[in-house]
């Protein structure tokens, strides 16, 4: 089977929806098949060994200035090849280019146009590289924010075209009016283009299925997965030592709820009966969050727990297993309702039990792997009950961990992931074509 998989970088960070489509691209290729995994705006950043191809698709400067003017909607393709060098795009990330959704309403909506928007040069162009030098069997597209590519795809290359659901909901509530409202009615309109949506959990599908105004028979279930090498390999016997370690890995911004788990490690660590506690942190800052996490430090100064801290930063794949192996349990107390959890699998694969809100993907994901616990989503005294209970009971945490670690393994693995996916494929491509809608 070929495939063209659609993907989004981000600027220059590590991405959950870039390593899920790297890891799902490299499992699908394992699998025998041809895959085209193709980046639009700059290229993927994820860290596992890239299988990006080189092509580069909607580059994003060329995506910003045909929004702001005319004239680079008519420019030739020389001309648009030079904005496109990977340098180019380096340098733009390096700059700090805006990815903060109040800024981007216009552009966003001007890209879910498509064929009548101002980026129209540059889908005519992935659509004629798509039809002239790969033609697929079948296309993926990483979320929906990019349906704006799907009529044109369906038309000329006449095959099968999937949308995944990666938690733009995020991106889209924080629009601004009007286009916040315009951008959802743009959604709706174009959500009829695809064969098909994938959605990572139940939860999502559901919630998915309200924002596109979509039946829910129109999104199908592919359970997120993971990468397994390097995970799980270091022995839970080894991770003897004095007092407990709470890790956080994710982005370093609100919407992931640092704040509560500081919150929630402050009141652990007064607790004259708490063992010695330790927070280690990991995880991309970028230039919005920065007074965000300037405020967490002082925070935790304040009361003088700033040498029982740890900041790591934005870390690879090798020191991210590291990272969770000097872990005893992980809280990633999310204000928003997560679609995914990636860090909660990568957790669980190395036994480390975590604590979540009961809200969002976390509940279908805890009563899948029996990996961790979950508390009341928005009391931060629950997240501390959580917490303490698995940092009195060595022996549940540890059987908790086990559980999560051995799920993990069992059926939260890349293959069994892009195994889904091929079902998928494989029912859309014996079922005759619809026409677009």
């Amino acid at each position: 089977m070929k495939i063209a998989y659609i993907a989004a970088g981000a600027g220059g960070m590590y991405c959950g929806s870039c390593i899920h489509d790297n890891t799902l691209a490299a499992a699908l290729q394992q699998k025998g098949h041809e895959v085209a995994l193709l980046p639009t705006y700059t290229p993927l950043r994820t860290d596992e060994e890239s299988v990006s191809d080189p092509h580069l698709f909607y580059g994003a400067v060329n995506v910003y200035l045909q929004h702001k003017s005319r004239f680079f909607r008519r420019t030739p393709r020389l001309f648009d090849r030079l904005l496109d060098r990977p340098a180019v795009l380096r340098w733009i990330a390096r700059l700090g280019a805006s990815t903060d959704p109040r800024k981007l309403g216009q552009l966003t909506l001007d890209v879910l146009r498509g064929e009548s928007g101002p980026q129209s040069k540059e889908l005519e162009r992935l659509v004629a590289w798509l039809a002239d030098s790969y033609r697929p069997d079948i296309v993926q597209i990483t979320n929906s924010l990019l349906l704006g590519m799907v009529r044109r795809l369906r038309a000329e290359l006449g095959v099968p075209v999937v949308v995944a659901l990666q938690g733009e909901d995020l991106f889209v509530d924080q629009l601004r009016e009007p286009h916040r409202g315009r951008v959802l009615a743009e959604l709706r309109e174009r959500a009829n283009d695809p064969d098909l949506f994938i959605a990572p959990s139940r939860y999502y599908a559901d919630h998915m299925a309200n924002i596109l105004g979509q039946e829910r028979s129109r999104i199908d279930l592919v359970p997120l997965g993971i990468q397994l090498d390097g995970h799980g390999a270091s022995p839970t016997d080894s991770r003897k030592r004095d007092g407990v370690t709470i890790g956080y890995l994710a982005r370093i911004c609100p919407e992931k709820g640092l704040h509560r788990l500081v919150d929630a490690f402050i009141a652990l660590a007064g607790e004259s009966a708490a063992p010695a506690l330790r927070l280690r942190i990991a995880g991309y800052l970028g230039a919005r969050d920065r007074d965000y996490w300037a405020e967490q430090q002082q925070r935790i100064a304040e009361v003088g727990l700033a040498d029982r801290v740890d900041f790591l930063g934005e870390i690879n794949r090798v020191d991210k297993i590291l990272f969770l192996n000097t872990l005893d349990l992980l809280s990633v107390p999310t204000v928003y309702r997560e679609p995914k959890g990636l860090f909660a699998l990568e957790a669980m694969a190395n036994a480390v039990p975590v604590v979540l809100p009961n809200h969002g993907s976390f509940p279908e994901l805890l009563a899948d792997t029996g990996g961790g616990l979950l508390f009341e989503a928005d009391s931060v005294s629950d997240l501390v009950a959580a917490l303490r209970r698995l940092i009195e009971r060595p022996l549940e945490r540890r059987a908790l961990g086990e559980a999560g670690r051995d799920a993990v393994h069992r059926r939260r693995d890349s293959a069994t992931m892009a195994e889904a996916s091929l079902a998928i494929f494989r029912r859309l491509l014996e079922s005759p074509m619809e026409g677009t809608s």
